[in-house]
């Protein structure tokens, strides 16, 4: 008996000694920076999704083997919304109210990302958006909301892009198509706003739902109004389905879409209906075949490169808006620390920074900081993109 106590009490003296050397968890925890993520990976907006949360992961891996954040990793906590809003409000509270997160980075699309908003800028987070609508950042013509950004260029920019596309190109009458989601009607909004200023008139307008799988009857009714052009209004999955009736119905005119077809999914899923499509969108794209003077196209390599060895497929746009957010947000923690207050300001006072979606300058009215000049017009050939200008 003797014996067995004095072996309990040595090897309870060698555990007390062993703990003394070892931080308390608290310590450890407070050497992270904790983000969030929110990415539609899975579900119908997956081609936009997927590639961000890659992206994220990817430059979070890469940041903290260089030693972080002034000395602190960076911890992703990461959900898949599956393309679902529900999904999305529910991590989001998850991220704010267990997690603790210093800031908030996704909503892959712009329902989504609307949905998230209400609870994030009640708790006070900065969050910066990946997704396209205007309303994202601010909900009407004179205040920005106070918390939120984003790095997608705004549908407002895009539509004057498009619409200057087809003024240079004697297109004044046209079909308009869009999604019925926030995306589609944010679009739809900034298109019946901006026309007129180009001389161009929609013949028809239409809607069509983000599950569509036929589009014949409603684009046999386009094929009535006789067209100069086609605008599709949507994302990779549903536009493809919309291109592809476009094709087998024959209505021969060009088809102009937005920038969230910017994905080589969207070529895979319309075949060879993609062939001949035009849309503005970023550069990354497009980025070996820039001018070597262009001030994107160093950085548009090395992300490509970067993404291509860690998944051996093509980054995309939206991985790019991720991309973006990303460094945007890791430069003003940089300078403030896990303030959330500090890291607002410091959004708000970004200049003239280097990203994929196009070159940043923020400021209290501008919580996206891009203009129609981050955008070119691109055209799909022979199944790839190219420079259409």
């Amino acid at each position: 008996m003797r014996r067995f106590l004095s072996a309990m009490i040595s090897i309870f003296c060698v555990f007390i000694l062993a703990s003394c050397g070892k931080e308390p968890s608290n310590a450890s925890k407070s050497e992270v920076i904790k983000i969030g993520g929110i990415f539609s990976a899975s579900g119908g907006a997956a081609p936009l999704g997927k590639p961000e949360m890659g992206t994220v992961k990817m430059l979070v891996k890469e940041l903290n083997e260089n030693g972080g954040v002034n000395g602190k990793k960076i911890e992703l906590i990461a959900y898949d919304d599956k393309s679902d809003q529900n999904e999305a409000v529910l991590s989001t509270k998850k991220l704010i109210e267990q997690e603790k997160v210093t800031a908030i980075i996704g909503g892959t699309i712009s329902g989504n990302s609307l949905a998230m908003i209400p609870q994030i800028e009640k708790a006070g987070i900065p969050y910066i958006s990946l997704a396209a609508s205007k309303q994202i950042v601010q909900p009407d013509d004179h205040s920005p909301r106070n918390w939120t950004f984003k790095t997608a260029q705004g549908d407002d920019i895009v539509i004057s892009k498009l619409l200057g596309y087809l003024k240079e190109n004697g297109l004044q009458k046209v079909a308009w198509l869009n999604v019925a989601n926030a995306y589609g009607t944010s679009g739809h909004e900034e298109f019946k706003r901006f026309a007129p200023d180009y001389g161009i008139k929609a013949v028809i307008e239409e809607e069509f739902e983000a599950t569509v799988d036929d589009a014949k009857a409603m684009l046999t009714r386009v094929k009535k109004a006789n067209p100069q052009a086609i605008i599709v209004w949507g994302t990779a999955q549903e536009s493809a389905v919309i291109t592809k009736n476009i094709h087998q119905l024959g209505i021969n005119v060009p088809v102009i879409e937005s920038h969230g077809i910017g994905t080589k999914s969207f070529i895979d899923l319309a075949g060879e209906a993609a062939e001949g499509v035009i849309f503005p969108v970023g550069r990354i794209l497009v980025a070996e075949q820039l001018p070597d003077s262009d001030p994107q196209k160093e950085t548009l390599l090395k992300y490509k490169k970067d993404f291509e060895k860690a998944y051996n497929y093509e980054p995309t746009t939206f991985g790019g808006h991720a991309w973006d957010a990303f460094h945007l947000l890791i430069n003003a923690i940089k300078e403030a620390g896990t303030d959330k207050e500090k890291i607002k300001e410091k959004l708000e006072n970004t200049k003239n920074f280097v990203g994929i979606s196009g070159i940043f300058n923020m400021d209290k009215n501008d919580h996206t900081g891009l203009t129609a000049d981050s955008l070119v017009m691109v055209k799909i050939k022979d199944g790839k993109f190219v420079l259409a200008e």
